[in-house]
């Protein structure tokens, strides 16, 4: 036993775990924890009646009902729509599938600020799809939204994609063979299993969408208490040299998000644990 030990500890490709922990923990610190606590300090210097004021005027608060709640629908949009396509893209061979693949990664290659400008000009009132609708996308809420969408979709169908796939074909078999209709083996066979990685795509996208900036702000219309998304408030307080309230809109922000992912990854947890995986 001591001689095996001594053969892994001494043919280990990657450093020893205390080496290993401590290059670990000090990577963390610097690109994570260490901003974070800038953030967390900077909004110390002001008093309890400042932050308030600060987070909470009703400029504030309508950006975070545009950020959050778009942000929601759009993660959840995606959610549904992104098992969809992946399910197409798993199951079903066809003339120009991996065209359709590779499109799926459109928007992690296009830069957000070229994304929004294309955006912003199908979607205008003389744009290619804007000047069918019956309503106005660019410079809405509504723009916002479908920024959102557009952004975060590849996240659901990245994540599912490689569970689709490993999804073992005997279970749909033995449902058939005992009387399941395709819609039961779905639901009872092929969903739980992808339950924890919808939940993981949704949150990735959730995420995603609560810091987009760039893409949004040019098919927003960035118009105070209509359309202006927390980020932009958090640039323009920084450009009005206002860094104490723009760090703790950020920290109301940040807190709030991280409050919804945990509460997403302990659902996840559960359906983990449901599963027995």
């Amino acid at each position: 036993m001591f001689f095996t030990r001594t053969l892994l500890k001494r043919h280990t490709v990657l450093p020893g775990f205390d080496l290993a922990l401590g290059f670990t923990l000090l990577y963390v610190s610097l690109i994570v924890l260490l901003p974070l606590s800038a953030a967390f300090l900077k909004t110390f210097t002001l008093t309890w009646a400042q932050f308030w004021d600060a987070v909470s005027s009703p400029r504030v608060m309508a950006s975070y009902r545009l950020t959050f709640g778009a942000s929601l629908v759009a993660a959840l949009i995606n959610a549904f729509f992104g098992l969809i396509v992946t399910w197409v893209l798993v199951r079903y061979r066809f003339v120009g599938r991996r065209l359709v693949d590779a499109l799926v990664d459109l928007p992690f290659a296009l830069p957000t600020a070229v994304a929004g400008i294309a955006l912003t000009a199908i979607y205008a009132q003389n744009g290619w799809i804007g000047q069918w609708l019956p309503f106005k996308v660019s410079f809405t809420p509504v723009g916002v939204f479908v920024a959102l969408v557009f952004i975060g979709f590849p996240f659901v169908v990245r994540t599912l994609q490689p569970v689709l796939e490993d999804v073992n074909r005997e279970l749909e078999e033995a449902a058939a063979t005992l009387g399941a209709t395709r819609w039961q083996t779905f639901r009872h066979v092929i969903f739980p299993v992808l339950t924890p990685a919808l939940l993981t795509g949704f949150a990735l996208a959730f995420a995603r969408a609560l810091g987009e900036y760039g893409s949004v702000i040019f098919i927003a219309g960035n118009m105070p208490m209509v359309s202006e998304i927390t980020p932009l408030l958090i640039i323009t307080k920084l450009e009005q040299y206002d860094v104490a309230g723009a760090t703790a809109i950020a920290v109301v922000m940040l807190i709030t998000a991280f409050t919804l992912l945990l509460f997403i990854n302990t659902l996840q947890a559960w359906a983990r644990k449901r599963q027995g995986m």
